[in-house]
């Protein structure tokens, strides 16, 4: 599978890449103009200034990194994002701070990763009835701790 990337502003940034051999995801960079201070608690968008094509079938999900999760606290909103394969928009971010204390987010910092996957498209069929399994509707913790 090929995907195309276009870079629509930022040059001087990385190119996406996987970091090891058996890494799942390539990291994506902030291409805010300036640092962006994200306050405790705060949201903000951040710019990767990448568009890509994903083919027919597939889809990009970011995620947050886990090194800035534990460290600092920031995540993303929507997690995993869904790029779908049909849209040719810039990918952004929406970077929460969870932690205690402001985070800076620095014009080429790694700031999420992005995985490819394939999407499969089950045909959908109203029924009045669903088959039997041993958990039934048990919902949220029904199997206890």
């Amino acid at each position: 599978m090929k995907v195309l990337i276009k870079r629509l502003h930022s040059p001087d940034l990385p190119w996406p890449q996987y970091m090891t051999p058996g890494a799942s995801g390539v990291d994506l960079y902030a291409a805010n103009e300036a640092a962006v201070a994200i306050p405790p608690g705060k949201v903000k968008l951040i710019p990767t200034g990448l568009a890509v094509g994903i083919p027919e079938g597939f889809e990009a999900q970011i995620r947050p990194r886990s090194g800035l999760a534990l460290k600092h606290g920031i995540s993303l909103l929507n997690t995993p994002g869904t790029i779908d394969a049909d849209y040719r928009g810039e990918i952004m971010l929406i970077v929460i701070n969870l932690g205690d204390k402001e985070y800076i987010v620095e014009r080429g910092d790694r700031i999420a990763q992005m995985v490819f996957t394939r999407v499969e498209k089950p045909q959908l069929v109203l029924s009045d009835e669903l088959d039997e399994t041993e958990r039934g509707s048990g919902g949220f913790g029904h199997t206890g701790l």
